[in-house]
């Protein structure tokens, strides 16, 4: 294998077939992959994404890539752009605590697009998803972000260029000239639009996949890139630092693949709600209390969860990135699912009254990437004096704390239901559970 980090990462990308993957990784990137859809789907029914299909269809012209919870075909990038977008809208989509975010909706919606594009069948399409994770997780995985920068879409970029060009039959050099390309073209965003609500924010991994097919597509247009993109951008612009090697430490090793290393959302908000959700419902089940004797509930989390801690956020989307109006809503309105999150729900005053009284503090030894040290502490104390703790290191759906397999079958029919009906979710459980199988990814495109 070649010694130059970028190097070995393009020869990855065009040298990895499914024959030579341990059957659990193939089984988890599946998982992934219906998990992803069913974000996507439920993120269709928005209004703002409903008319971006639109808009898209009218830039795009004829194209034979499949807008999800739509009628419309267009060309592959409008296609990444607007399911990119519609899967974070509702904050279901799955992640990855070791790096690159949410890891999935910035590669699978290009790989769907770029694969229907070109009557690839599904073992071609899942092999473009499983590099493309990887190669996302890993540059996230080596990176320090700045504190203000919010990394959600910047990583993707690169994966999805590394897949594009895994798809177009590009060489490893070609390859790595298309990831050089994308670290040129990523999207750089402050953590702003997430805490006022801004829904340009849900356009991230969207836009980001757009220019990661653009980026591979200009290599073939005779654009050239610089030579090491990744320590470029990561080290002078967006980032504290870059480490080359960590990129590459047990790549390829089996069974040591990132997308069997993720985490699924049960909770519809931001990851850094989760442990602390686990914590304070762990605290519900062995103490019954209502909201009114609630005295104070105190939140240990990483030092980031500060800027989330904005008792009244103003619409559903802030709502997804405050600590203390999740706990109390999970409380008062008894669910986390997206259903807690609508526009009605945040302006209940009984879940903003108990909001108030959540404060947040920041745990210097706390960090998501770390899996040695709890992520969350709640502590909720009563008027009558009677208080208790918890603590939460890894939350229900990572890979440290999995949940069986139909429990995220139920999760996608819940989230599919409304796009698809019963029966057509019932039937995209079954084409993803053989996906490499399909002879054309349009059998499944067909159904969504």
């Amino acid at each position: 294998m070649p010694s130059d980090y970028l190097d070995q990462l393009s020869d990855f990308v065009v040298t990895t077939r499914l024959d030579d993957l341990d059957e659990s990784t193939v089984e988890a990137a599946k998982l992934v992959v219906l998990d992803t859809i069913g974000a996507i789907l439920a993120g269709s029914r928005q209004d703002e994404n409903a008319k971006l299909a639109l808009l898209a269809t009218g830039m795009s012209g004829a194209g034979s890539s499949s807008i999800l919870g739509h009628v419309s075909k267009v060309q592959p990038g409008f296609a990444t752009l607007v399911n990119g977008t519609a899967g974070v809208a509702l904050e279901m989509d799955e992640g990855n605590r070791q790096g690159g975010g949410h890891a999935s909706i910035h590669v699978m919606p290009s790989a769907l697009a770029m694969a229907e594009a070109q009557g690839l069948g599904g073992e071609a399409f899942l092999e473009s998803v499983i590099v493309g994770y990887e190669v996302t997780s890993r540059i996230g995985g080596a990176t320090l972000p700045k504190q203000q920068v919010h990394s959600h879409g910047t990583w993707g970029t690169i994966g999805t260029a590394a897949l594009t060009a895994r798809l177009l039959g590009y060489d490893a050099s070609e390859t790595r000239q298309a990831m050089n390309m994308a670290m040129s073209m990523s999207p750089a965003n402050t953590w702003t639009p997430c805490l006022e609500g801004a829904t340009v924010r849900n356009l991230y991994p969207g836009r980001s996949g757009f220019q990661g097919i653009l980026a591979a597509n200009l290599v073939r247009c005779g654009f050239t890139a610089i030579d090491d993109g990744p320590t470029d951008l990561y080290s002078n612009l967006i980032g504290e630092g870059f480490v080359p090697e960590a990129v590459v430490d047990g790549l390829g090793q089996p069974k040591n693949y990132r997308i069997q290393q993720n985490y699924f959302k049960l909770h519809a908000c931001c990851l850094y709600n989760h442990p602390v959700l686990d914590a304070f419902l762990s605290i519900t089940r062995t103490l019954k209390f209502s909201a009114e004797e609630v005295e104070e509930i105190r939140v240990e989390a990483p030092p980031l969860a500060l800027i989330m801690a904005d008792p009244a956020p103003e619409n559903m989307l802030a709502a997804k990135f405050s600590i203390p109006y999740a706990v109390a809503a999970s409380l008062i309105h008894e669910t986390t699912d997206v259903t807690a999150f609508y526009p009605d729900k945040v302006d209940d005053p009984r879940v903003r009254e108990l909001a108030r009284k959540v404060r947040v503090l920041g745990d210097p030894d706390m960090s998501l990437r770390r899996f040695d040290y709890p992520a969350a502490r709640v502590t909720v104390r009563l008027q009558n004096g009677h208080e208790i703790t918890d603590s939460v290191t890894a939350h229900r759906g990572d890979t440290l704390n999995p949940v069986p397999k139909q429990e995220l079958i139920e999760k996608f029919k819940f989230l599919a239901n409304d796009a698809l009906g019963e029966e057509g979710a019932g039937r995209v459980v079954d084409l993803v559970d053989r996906l490499e199988s399909l002879a054309d990814i349009k059998e499944l495109t067909a159904n969504l």
